[in-house]
């Protein structure tokens, strides 16, 4: 059963060429069990590249849309590895690549609305709790790494994240938009965001996991009124974007 909601989310996330195209039809993704997030913080093994790559490649701070520019060089290099969670929230050396989804959805009289929702105290990041989001995701696992290259990693882990996180029950189409980088605070200091902006045919997503507090879609310009609730890296890309 796991193993199929996986690959439902698998089909609905692909980024070959950068680029997917979500289910005809509708999809509904149920959660999967997890370890609680203090034991897996404290042993889990995930996807890092050094920070000294990034920089090699062109450091911004806050949101590239040139994902050709780093996205391939970074899922690719030789440099890249799979380090344990706890050291890596603390070594500002290495960078955690994280896939960050936003969900939009468009009326019928043309308004923009994204999924936005208040992290609980139990989701893994402390650093975030009791903060908005309009981002879904977390960190690539080494129990990804058996999906084969790096590449084939990656989207095994966006898939178990998003199926871990939430129920996609509409049929729609997504992109890697670009990636987020923010120095200027602890979390984001030892973390890379790749932004995938998925459009859905109607609003329906669900949060599967209890410290998804507060779950909707709302309009984007309510949203950009209030951005001072919102966790940095939603911030940035919702000012990148839609600002």
């Amino acid at each position: 059963m796991v193993k199929q909601h996986l690959a439902n989310a698998a089909k609905i996330f692909k980024i070959d060429a950068m680029d997917g195209a979500c289910a005809n039809g509708q999809t509904s993704i149920a959660p999967v069990l997890v370890d609680s997030p203090m034991s897996t913080v404290a042993t889990e093994k995930v996807l890092v590249v050094p920070t000294e790559l990034f920089h090699e490649l062109g450091h911004f701070q806050g949101f590239s849309a040139d994902v050709s520019r780093y996205l391939p060089q970074l899922l690719n290099g030789d440099l890249v590895a799979y380090r344990p969670r706890g050291e890596m929230e603390e070594d500002p050396s290495f960078k955690q690549l994280i896939p960050y989804v936003l969900f939009r959805w468009i009326d019928e009289a043309g308004t923009t609305h994204l999924f936005e929702y208040l992290r609980g105290g139990g989701q893994g990041e402390r650093r975030l709790h009791a903060k908005r989001s309009v981002g879904v995701g977390g960190h690539i696992s080494s129990i990804d790494a058996d999906a084969g290259d790096t590449h084939d990693a990656y989207q095994e882990g966006l898939a178990r994240e998003l199926a871990e996180e939430v129920a996609i029950g509409a049929a729609c189409t997504t992109k890697v938009v670009g990636l987020i980088n923010d120095d200027e605070t602890p979390v984001g200091r030892v973390h890379l965001g790749v932004v995938h902006l998925a459009d859905l045919t109607e609003p329906r997503v669900e949060p599967c996991e209890p410290d998804i507090l507060e779950a909707r879609f709302r309009p984007i310009g309510e949203i950009l009124t209030r951005l001072d609730q919102f966790e940095s890296w939603s911030e940035i890309v919702v000012r990148a974007l839609f600002g």
